[in-house]
């Protein structure tokens, strides 16, 4: 059997960690945090890890990053993620060209979708990223998907109110 694991840390003590377990939202937070009271109320360290799913040398571990960072040590790490396919400056050009709009005698569409705009991302700034990444991007942005119908360009008001119907109703 290996050595006894020493919580070197005093400043809390196990009903102290118990109360700081109950307030934590982190489940795997406070399983590290009760396992630390149970060795700080003196239990085994095979049956403090094995209470709370995990190893003895894992719990052993945890106890050394409690005595070394306190509660913040026990904390999950979250992965920071891949790095953005697009640069700030690139984003802010994608979203001016949106809000633009196309071109019609250059992009040959009258307006974006997703598969057009990442076409053009595509060219632009050699990123190839599916379509949703696209409409997350927009999402992003402030923008939406949704486009309006698209108007005619000889279109006259002026016809379309005496087109309208009118009623007799008030």
């Amino acid at each position: 059997m290996g050595a006894a694991v020493r919580v070197t840390r005093t400043d809390r003590t196990a009903s102290e960690l118990r109360a700081v377990a109950g307030k934590c939202r982190d489940g795997a937070q406070v399983r590290r945090i009760l396992a630390l009271a149970m060795v700080l109320e003196g239990r085994p360290r095979t049956e403090a890890a094995q209470q709370n799913s995990m190893d003895r040398q894992t719990l052993r571990d945890w106890v050394h990053r409690y005595n070394a960072d306190g509660i913040e040590g026990l904390k999950s790490l979250q992965s920071p993620g891949p790095p953005p396919a697009l640069t700030a400056a690139q984003m802010a050009e994608l979203r001016a060209l949106v809000v633009q709009g196309p071109d019609p005698a250059v992009h040959q569409i009258a307006r974006w979708r997703c598969t057009d705009l990442r076409e053009e991302v595509a060219r632009r700034f050699a990123v190839s990223v599916h379509e949703s990444t696209i409409g997350k991007w927009l999402h992003q942005l402030g923008l939406s998907r949704v486009q309006p119908r698209p108007s005619h360009p000889q279109k006259d008001p002026d016809a379309e109110v005496a087109f309208k119907k009118t009623s007799a109703r008030c």
